[in-house]
């Protein structure tokens, strides 16, 4: 049995395995067996599938932990390093000051909208506008956005 099981792939935890199939088959067997030969090699069998799951399962569970944790607010994976902590300040505050330059109007419409998520409908209701002066101001905030980003994108 202990060769079966190294043959067909247990390696070096065949040992083990045939302890845990041993430990299985005293316990689990309530009457008389047929082919007692056949059902503790189909037992083995078995035995060694549900390992092979078990190890499939772990790695599995590994890479997504592994995963999870660069999302983490503070891990190490998400540190951005000095340079691009500038950088990204940098261009926060070029489009900051871009936004700024825009009608007010604009400006209100495109938070309302974008920050605190009210449709279009409901934005044109609360300032008794029209919903294609929301969409026209919506345009301006999207074309200079767009600028930025093209802009931003070349740097």
């Amino acid at each position: 049995m202990l060769r079966y099981l190294r043959a067909h792939g247990a390696g070096d935890s065949a040992e083990d395995l045939l302890q845990d199939l041993w430990l299985k088959v005293s316990t689990s067997v309530q009457g008389p067996i047929a082919s007692p030969r056949s059902y503790l090699f189909r037992a083995a069998t078995n035995l060694m599938i549900d390992v092979r799951r078990s190890e499939a399962q772990q790695q599995r569970r590994e890479v997504e932990w592994s995963g999870l944790t660069d999302r983490l607010p503070h891990s190490p994976a998400n540190d951005p390093g000095a340079e691009r902590e500038v950088a990204g300040r940098q261009a926060l505050n070029k489009v900051q000051a871009e936004l700024q330059k825009l009608p007010p109007r604009a400006l209100s419409i495109f938070r309302q909208h974008r920050i605190d998520g009210l449709t279009q409908r409901e934005i044109a209701s609360a300032m008794g506008l029209s919903a294609s002066t929301i969409e026209s101001d919506l345009r301006i905030v999207y074309r200079l956005l767009d600028e930025l980003k093209r802009d931003l994108d070349e740097e």
